[in-house]
């Protein structure tokens, strides 16, 4: 029997800057599920998916030195890492032309059918907790954290001021956070 090793934030964060393999693969064990999900809302392709995630991960170990813990959680910046690179793959030409080329599957209601009768568990509490937001706030979260949306694009898609995006977004996030204590 192998021991597990555990660590805490700021021992992880010294190991991976100091270019720990242990230290990785454990960031790699303890957060690729997590950040995978993330990364196929935003993408909507397993496949493209997986690419997506082994691409963040090279970009956690290459740009770790950058990590600021005063700005945020390790796992918040990693999150940020794993939205701008989802929303960068579905900007990029290679993925725009391939969409063009899809062709539309025979049984579209069995694929929704059971895409829906099987949600994904990790984000039916994450659901239920968006629930309790006010409506504008929950759209707007939904826009930006699910869709991958900028604050901007959201501006002009729910034509409000970029500054009321921003302040409901912050307020919403309060919210959750508050939620979740």
């Amino acid at each position: 029997m192998g021991t597990t090793v555990t660590y805490n934030e700021p021992d992880l964060v010294s190991l991976l800057k100091s270019r720990d393999d242990h230290a990785f693969a454990y960031l790699y064990d303890n957060y690729s599920g997590a950040l995978y999900g993330i990364i196929l809302q935003i993408v909507n392709n397993a496949e493209l998916s997986n690419d997506v995630l082994q691409e963040v991960f090279i970009n956690i170990w290459r740009k770790i030195e950058t990590y600021d813990s005063s700005k945020g959680r390790l796992y918040t910046w990693m999150l940020n890492i794993a939205r701008n690179a989802s929303i960068d793959t579905l900007r990029s030409k290679s993925y725009q032309n391939s969409q063009k080329n899809q062709s539309l599957p025979e049984n579209v209601d069995g694929i929704v059918g059971a895409s829906a009768s099987q949600p994904n568990p990790d984000l039916l509490g994450l659901r239920k907790m968006l629930g309790k937001l006010k409506d504008d706030q929950r759209v707007l979260i939904e826009l930006a954290y699910f869709k991958g949306y900028t604050h901007e694009e959201i501006s002009q898609i729910e034509e409000i001021p970029l500054g009321t995006v921003k302040t409901r977004i912050r307020n919403a996030l309060m919210q959750l956070r508050s939620i979740l204590k």
